[in-house]
């Protein structure tokens, strides 16, 4: 009988080797089959592409409260640590393919009851970011720069195909959460309050698709300072034996899956005596982050005379570092111009070991949000030792000290400006 065109399994090979392939059944209806599976993924693609628009979108004044009746004890400052405490409620917003986003609700701080089979569990369909809010000298709520973490969080969404959302309605609906645990946000300078917003993949059943479930969930963590006694510079392990991130790959989103990987060569590097790994990239060396934090050196510009602060690009293998940007902004605003160079720009590690002989290098740090700034004292790599230059008597040089002094009046509201959401507590 005769084959319409349209019913060959695939449309690019000759009527020829169709009738060919005929001959060996099993493998017919293996090539048959994956061409049914793809056109069946592609419609549902296509599918969601074209329904979206009837999607119910996220919206922030559907929100729905219900208060803890066990309230938990405020920890006093000294006693916090980073991630371990959490604040009475949390954020849930679920979302299908089928409707779009459900109702947002406020419930108590607890478990989430998840299928074993959620593919979240088996594919690593999760993403995350990570902002802090501060109280301010009259106790309001002030979220550093949350516009930036929402516009990131739906570019990673969009990546690993997780839905996206309004960014305006989930900063205003985590404005909600930190006014209802308002009493767990710290007022002393160097304390915070740490914000995880969370997405991931819940559809139940194995096999790698687009996910027709997700979750978005938001906690909360009151922080203290990352250094608890002032600057403590680190030692870093220039590292070329692993890689963090590649080009085409995701190392510029915020994915959990960027995480796992990185952690052996850290235990690598703590084994002798390195606090952080520094990751070189390709036949160049070049330098791209330093642990989970954007690097910064700054160095002299022998042929113009002038000082030089250079961070790697954002070319997709870069994460688009909140804190980054905030310390660009500023330095391009605040440094002497007839003094300072700022630079997006690859450096070599052996450029940094040059610079370091010639009495050129005059400091490096790193950069996000649990530290702001992390200052570093030496790089090793291959063995050698690259000191970087610390004021006399402290753990830092003064350009990254400057730079924690200038965030932190930004995010406490000392200095005004419009990187901060302020909320008003209702007493």
């Amino acid at each position: 009988l005769p084959i319409p065109f349209p019913l060959l399994p695939f449309p690019s090979i000759s009527v020829f080797t169709f009738f060919f392939l005929l001959l060996d059944q099993s493998l017919f209806h293996y090539m048959f089959s994956s061409y049914l599976r793809s056109s069946k993924a592609i419609f549902k693609t296509t599918s969601r592409t074209r329904m979206s628009s009837s999607l119910a979108p996220l919206d922030a004044t559907k929100l729905k409260i219900t208060k803890t009746t066990s309230p938990k004890e405020k920890l006093p400052n000294d006693k916090l640590v980073f991630g371990q405490t959490f604040t009475d409620h949390m954020l849930q917003i679920p979302f299908s393919f089928k409707k779009g986003w459900g109702t947002p609700e406020i419930v108590p701080y607890g478990p989430l009851s998840l299928d074993p089979s959620s593919c979240v569990f088996h594919y690593a369909f999760e993403l995350f970011e990570g902002l802090k809010a501060y109280k301010d000298k009259n106790g309001d709520i002030r979220m550093f720069r949350p516009d930036k973490n929402m516009a990131r969080m739906n570019k990673s969404a969009d990546r690993i195909c997780l839905p996206t959302f309004d960014s305006e309605q989930l900063t205003d609906l985590i404005g909600e959460l930190l006014k209802l645990d308002h009493r767990f946000i710290p007022s002393e300078k160097g304390y915070s309050m740490y914000i995880r917003p969370t997405l991931i993949g819940t559809s139940p059943g194995l096999g790698v698709h687009t996910p027709d479930e997700a979750l978005l969930f938001v906690i909360c963590s009151p922080v203290g300072p990352y250094y608890k006694t002032g600057f403590k510079a680190v030692k870093l392990e220039a590292t070329d034996y692993a890689t963090r991130a590649w080009p085409g790959g995701v190392g510029d989103k915020k994915l959990g899956a960027n995480y796992a990987p990185c952690v052996k060569p850290q235990l690598d590097a703590a084994s002798r005596g390195y606090q952080q790994n520094l990751w070189l990239f390709g036949p160049e060396k070049n330098v791209t982050e330093v642990g989970t934090m954007n690097f910064f050196v700054a160095m002299k510009d022998s042929k113009t005379g002038k000082n030089e602060l250079v961070t790697a690009p954002l070319d997709g293998t870069i994460l688009e570092g909140v804190t980054r940007d905030s310390i660009l902004s500023l330095a391009r605003e605040r440094l002497n111009p007839d003094e300072w160079i700022i630079s997006e720009r690859y450096c070599t590690i052996n450029e940094i070991k040059d610079k370091a002989e010639k009495g050129e290098l005059l400091e490096a740090f790193g950069s996000g949000t649990a530290a702001i700034v992390s200052p570093i004292k030496e790089i090793s790599y291959h063995g050698e030792a690259i000191n970087v230059p610390l004021t006399p008597g402290e753990e830092s040089g003064p350009l990254t000290k400057q730079f924690l002094t200038w965030i932190q009046e930004l995010q406490y509201g000392e200095v005004e400006s419009d990187w901060s959401k302020v909320y008003k507590v209702e007493n």
